[in-house]
């Protein structure tokens, strides 16, 4: 086996014989598919966006005409698309063209019902099929440092895996359909339910004379400590890197948030859990996205202390 290097990581010559599908080529997948061309893979690419396909061209994709194009040469189609209806509808339109066998990764985030009907849809049609929604936004898709949620059966993970750990830098396989889209939710609400919590402190830290520096260096090591916190902490300052000092540009923008809590606030209720603050939290954030849907989800705060007869700090 032959290896080459390519900014630092591992490439085995042998790929460039294997055929990726993808499908998709948004903020997210265009980084993704970038990574598999740098390891060796043939990526047949599809996105309606015109920018999307020059930049996958740019990355060394062979950009093709249609979803179909994309899939019926490929053993591995990956699909990250924006929702649950756009998958579905997408795998009714390309099954019949893929070859038998064909193996379906959709890194999507979508509700988990969805995500049972396309891998069944996949395996009536004679193909095999995983969930494996991600975390880690832009910059994790670029860095290739994504953690990867897999839901699917052993053997159909362990043929993706190789491909998985190029894009991500974990990757857990959860268990069987459906699970995968299963722990992103959770996850995600959790993160919600966070940013809205940590903000709230901020706002009334700042109404009792705390500045965020301080508010930071306390909490950052108490047990009020959390990963939006020393992470995404959501006001100037304390963490240069977070949106907050790139006047909230989004690195996972409140449209995706109120998705992602419209699905977790979905899955509480169909399955009859008393989830009182997903739900508010789903709440809070549907009505920031009537007006901020393109700032990042950590504007909350911005929100907050404007309810709160709060100035900008």
């Amino acid at each position: 086996m032959g290896f080459g290097h390519t900014e630092g990581r591992a490439v085995s010559t042998e790929n460039v014989s294997k055929k990726v599908g993808f499908l998709g080529l948004g903020h997210m997948g265009g980084p993704m598919a970038a990574n598999l061309v740098r390891a060796g893979y043939e990526v047949l690419a599809f996105d309606p966006v015109p920018a999307a396909q020059e930049q996958a061209r740019r990355d060394g994709a062979t950009v093709v005409a249609t979803p179909v194009a994309a899939v019926a040469e490929s053993e591995i189609v990956i699909t990250m698309l924006p929702n649950g209806r756009i998958v579905l509808d997408l795998y009714n339109e390309v099954l019949a063209a893929a070859e038998p066998g064909t193996l379906f990764v959709d890194c999507s985030t979508i509700d988990v019902d969805d995500a049972k009907s396309a891998a069944e849809l996949a395996v009536a049609a004679g193909h095999r099929a995983l969930d494996a929604p991600v975390s880690g936004g832009v910059a994790g898709a670029a860095a290739g440092t994504l953690t990867f949620m897999v839901g699917g059966a052993d053997d159909d993970f362990a043929a993706a895996l190789p491909l998985l750990e190029i894009m991500g830098g974990k990757v857990v396989h959860c268990g069987g359909a459906g699970v995968g889209q299963a722990a992103k939710v959770c996850n995600n609400m959790i993160l919600g339910i966070s940013m809205i919590g940590l903000s709230e402190a901020i706002v009334l830290g700042e109404k009792l004379g705390l500045t965020h520096e301080k508010f930071f260096d306390v909490v950052s090591t108490a047990s009020g400590q959390s990963w939006a916190l020393t992470s995404y902490c959501p006001v100037p300052g304390p963490v240069p890197t977070s949106p907050a000092n790139n006047d909230y540009r989004p690195g996972f923008a409140t449209a995706l948030m109120t998705k992602d809590l419209g699905l977790a606030a979905n899955a509480l209720q169909a399955n009859g859990i008393d989830g009182q603050i997903g739900l508010l939290a789903a709440e809070i954030y549907h009505r920031f996205n009537q007006d901020e849907a393109g700032k990042d989800f950590s504007a909350i705060v911005t929100d907050i202390r404007k309810r709160s007869g709060g100035e900008q700090a």
